[in-house]
């Protein structure tokens, strides 16, 4: 991909048009990111609430807030807008909330990571977007660090930039690593909360047991990806990560989850400070956004009231293969 993002203003797009169109950079690909017809599934889940599957096109889905109507074959779809208030480990208070603070829900690719490989691109098409006034996205860090927000943006940094501003030291080492995810990881991970940017789960020892895991998922996981993947048309190495587990530098184990978080976490935290290239989508109706969702993490931000009704469609597709690693010319050049 040359660019990460292009944005449609004014588009009319039906959900067949928007798989057809999504699928043209994967001819290939088949079926959603997660599985076709498989969000509803797995409950446990910290995506289930967030997704409806369009009945008759189940490569698209339905997100967004509230209650939706008689919406492509929905007779009733309740939406829910992720909120940091159930997944964070710290909440702003209410009022904190009503004063229109906010936070970064969960930086992320659209990815599986276990049967499927992580798609190639996002496509998301804004129907309905609700009114209001601008928030303030609030790091609670202790760096003071605090971004402006359009209402229920969608937060867009590049994974490029996240490698190229890395100290040479850690560039040599995220050329060199493999990770391993646990199997399925958003249910492994669903009962653990966030860190207060988004950026990582709290190391609390609250992520189910694989013995608790249902018998048919102890096994399924993608194994040793790298850490940074290659972009196809222009060379580019983008730092590409989303969950923790076993990380394998040059055969050496790194097994203990804290010392894995804290690494991560100061690998990839300087990419979402205000130093740094945060793109807050303001969205407007009929805009339809197209990512490369291999090339850059996005976050989920804002706060909705239950009668704030938003609708998206959003459609990715696991793709035909996995992304491509460093070269050993790349490593040669970084260690």
């Amino acid at each position: 991909m040359q660019y990460d993002a292009l944005l449609f203003r004014n588009t009319n797009i039906s959900p067949e048009q928007q798989y057809a169109l999504t699928k043209a950079f994967d001819p290939l690909a088949e079926s959603y990111g997660h599985g076709n017809n498989k969000t509803q599934c797995t409950r446990k889940s910290i995506l289930h609430p967030d997704l409806k599957t369009i009945p008759r096109v189940p490569q698209v889905q339905l997100i967004g807030n509230g209650t939706v109507y008689n919406h492509e074959g929905l007779d009733v779809a309740s939406l829910k807008h992720p909120s940091h208030a159930t997944f964070h480990k710290t909440v702003l208070s209410p009022e904190d909330q009503r004063a229109g603070l906010t936070r970064f829900y969960r930086w992320h690719i659209d990815a599986a990571l276990y049967d499927f490989s992580p798609p190639k691109v996002t496509t998301l098409y804004a129907i309905h977007v609700p009114e209001g006034p601008p928030q303030i996205c609030r790091y609670d860090d202790g760096t003071g660090d605090e971004l402006p927000v359009p209402l229920g943006t969608t937060a867009f940094v590049s994974g490029k930039n996240m490698f190229d501003n890395l100290p040479r030291r850690l560039q040599s080492l995220a050329v060199r690593t493999r990770v391993r995810y646990a199997p399925h990881p958003y249910e492994w991970m669903s009962p653990a909360s966030a860190h207060s940017t988004g950026l990582a789960i709290e190391n609390e020892g609250k992520e189910l047991a694989l013995d608790d895991l249902p018998p048919g998922l102890r096994t399924r996981s993608k194994f040793y990806l790298w850490y940074t993947w290659k972009n196809p048309v222009t060379g580019a190495l983008h730092f590409q990560r989303i969950a923790d587990d076993v990380l394998y530098p040059d055969g050496a184990h790194l097994t203990d989850l804290k010392q894995v978080r804290d690494l991560l976490y100061q690998m990839q935290r300087p990419a979402i400070s205000r130093a740094y290239w945060v793109y807050p989508h303001d969205w407007k109706e009929k805009d339809l956004v197209l990512f490369h969702n291999r090339g850059l993490f996005h976050s989920v931000v804002g706060t909705f009231q239950p009668d704030q009704v938003r609708a998206f469609h959003q459609c990715n597709l696991a793709a035909s293969e996995d992304p491509v690693g460093p070269t050993p010319e790349d490593v040669k050049r970084y260690a």
